[in-house]
């Protein structure tokens, strides 16, 4: 896809086409595992936000005075950094939250996303527009975060619920497929790649469909 068709699209249409996780397969580890619930996706997909935006705005600022040969390590340092507050922030005042994440949550250190994003575009550009980039690449996240834990609660509990994660209040709870007829395997990791090979499936049609339109002049 033209950089001229990526910019036509603008914020909303990248975060379809230019999706880390759809479109890039970025991330997978910890969209396959805790796509489970809408609980698991929303908490996950604000934490991988906040060290997102904020990792891209100090990779940003320290970009001019970080020598080349180790400018990974220093990197990792402020991804690492901004996971363990995190942590604390969600064990402190999301405690259920943080248990059902586990060890996914200290895994954003190394989840691609976030440091290819740091190499591949904070450090070559300036404050704000790195800021603008961590926030749609982590709304982009979040979004297939939740499409894919929309799908797999529904099809495979036959109910869609959320719970406020800081006193563990239940919002709504709808039973959408009769009991008996719901498909628990997709409450599995092999429900999991279905749901996901789906989704992927329409983004790059999608995605055809607006490289075929660019060569014929529309």
């Amino acid at each position: 896809m033209s950089e001229k068709q990526v910019k036509k699209q603008g914020f909303f249409g990248r975060l379809i086409s230019d999706n880390p996780v759809f479109s890039m397969y970025l991330g997978l580890c910890s969209v396959l595992a805790i796509s489970t619930s809408l609980n698991n996706a929303l908490g996950m997909g604000i934490g991988v936000i906040f060290v997102l935006v904020l990792s891209n705005m100090l990779v940003s600022l320290v970009r001019n005075i970080t020598p080349d040969d180790i400018h990974i390590p220093v990197y990792i340092t402020i991804i690492a950094t901004l996971v363990t507050v995190l942590s604390m922030l969600m064990h402190a005042f999301t405690p259920t939250l943080f248990t059902a994440l586990g060890a996914f949550l200290d895994l954003i250190t190394v989840n691609c996303i976030i440091l290819g994003r740091a190499e591949a575009f904070a450090c070559k550009n300036n404050v704000v527009d790195s800021i603008k980039d961590g926030f749609q690449m982590g709304l982009a996240y979040t979004g297939a975060l939740l499409c894919m834990a929309f799908i797999r609660q529904i099809v495979g509990t036959g109910a869609l619920s959320l719970s406020n994660p800081f006193n563990d209040r239940l919002i709504f709870n709808l039973q959408l497929i009769p009991t008996g007829f719901e498909i628990p395997l997709f409450t599995e990791q092999f429900g999991a790649f279905i749901t996901f090979a789906c989704l992927a499936a329409l983004v790059a049609n999608y995605k055809n469909k607006l490289t075929l339109q660019e060569k014929r002049g529309k």
